[in-house]
């Protein structure tokens, strides 16, 4: 692990030696901005602007329908899908890209029931992602009411798996505090019971080291626009383990997941393999977007790329509590590496507009609430220098009160 810092010169020398440092430049960051919410939206890579204007201006202006073979747009969403396994500790044909993170959930949900038909309750945590709630909710009153989303503690969640259990469905870092479930433990708890599991890996996936085959997981999702860097709105993937293939049955049966797309049948027959959890058409821009972010992750070593993530974090909780000691902030972030993504929160009952006071000075984070001032670190493009600063500039907002003012406490659409 990276020496401490303790003051900002020794942070500048971290940075002089930092192996990852040559990345930041393959990223579009403007002057001034210290970005700290790649765990909402990753910065743009300088290359996806090239590969999305050959995408738009050759492969759809010259080459137009016949893209889809002669530039293999159809191969996307299996090809890109291959990239993220190698991120996520998958096998090739494991993964396709396709829809939303929602989307796939609702897919992975609807075929676990369906492989545990005798069994009636999907089980989880009340502070996982709500999406991941929600889908479970519409798909029990679409199902009928036949099945129940029972939740329970985090801690509790090894002692909850019963013969009940059809799946245990959670997302791997929890959204709020940075968390870390024991994806082998619980994952190994689940099957002695005979239940399935479902992974969402929207905050894992090119954050921290994810290895779903050691861990033996059964299904995961995630979302390609965080740690992956695909742009907003780029597409979700979907991860069904190659044992479970032949019986995963998804329900939103459209034409490319189809066995024989381009016959045209009347009926639906399912693809062999992962390409089954396809839908629609792909998106085409997106994916090329996305292609181009994962590959500048595949560039680099995760256990580098997560040694660097602990050590901004530690950096960060250490110099906050440092200076802002006595002004309402409580880390609700664990600080166990073994435990911890690649984010801090803190609290604070001012928590909003403190962060718009924040990123009016140039420090973007994000506040999720009640109360969390949310800050995520991504290694390629953040700097020790960046991490020392921004404590610095949160210590000054709240020893000045500059987040106490009208424009900072008037709650935007989106925060």
């Amino acid at each position: 692990m990276t020496a401490p810092a303790q003051t900002r010169v020794a942070a500048e020398r971290l940075d002089a030696a930092d192996p990852l440092a040559p990345a930041r430049a393959d990223f579009a960051l403007p002057d001034g901005l210290i970005y700290l919410d790649g765990n909402s939206l990753g910065a743009l890579p300088h290359a996806a602007v090239a590969r999305t204007r050959d995408v738009v201006e050759r492969e759809w202006g010259d080459d137009l329908i016949r893209s889809w073979t002669k530039n293999r747009w159809i191969e996307l969403p299996t090809r890109v899908g291959d990239k993220i396994a190698r991120l996520i500790g998958a096998g090739a044909g494991e993964v396709v890209v396709a829809d939303s993170t929602s989307v796939n959930l609702f897919k992975a949900l609807a075929g676990a029931l369906a492989m545990r038909p005798e069994r009636r309750v999907i089980l989880s945590v009340a502070d996982n992602f709500p999406t991941d709630l929600y889908m479970a909710q519409g798909l029990i009153a679409l199902l009928g009411g036949r099945h129940e989303l029972r939740l329970v503690a985090a801690a509790d969640i090894p002692g909850a798996i019963d013969a009940t259990t059809a799946v245990v469905m959670l997302t791997h870092v929890n959204y709020r505090s940075g968390a870390v479930f024991d994806m082998k433990a619980i994952t190994q708890s689940a099957h002695r019971a005979g239940a399935l599991t479902i992974w969402d890996l929207a905050h894992s996936a090119g954050a921290l080291p994810v290895d779903l085959a050691a861990a033996g997981a059964d299904l995961a999702v995630g979302c390609g626009y965080k740690y992956l860097n695909g742009g907003p709105g780029a597409p979700a993937f979907l991860y069904v383990a190659e044992r479970h293939q032949r019986e995963f049955v998804q329900p939103l049966t459209g034409w490319l997941g189809h066995a024989a797309p381009f016959a045209f049948e009347t009926g639906y027959r399912p693809a062999a393999g992962i390409a089954r959890g396809i839908c629609g058409t792909p998106p085409v821009l997106s994916l090329a977007a996305l292609e181009i972010g994962v590959d500048g992750l595949l560039r680099f070593d995760m256990a580098a790329i997560r040694a660097k993530s602990l050590a901004l974090g530690d950096l960060f909780i250490r110099r906050v509590e440092a200076r802002c000691a006595g002004r309402g902030l409580a880390l609700a972030t664990p600080r166990d590496h073994g435990v911890r993504g690649s984010q801090v929160s803190f609290t604070h009952a001012d928590g909003y507009p403190v962060m718009q006071a924040l990123i009016a000075r140039g420090v973007i984070g994000d506040f999720r609430a009640p109360d969390i001032l949310r800050f995520g670190f991504t290694p390629l493009y953040l700097r020790y220098v960046d991490v020392w600063d921004a404590a610095e500039i949160l210590a000054d907002v709240l020893e000045t009160r500059a987040w106490d003012r009208p424009e900072f406490h008037a709650r935007a659409a989106v925060t």
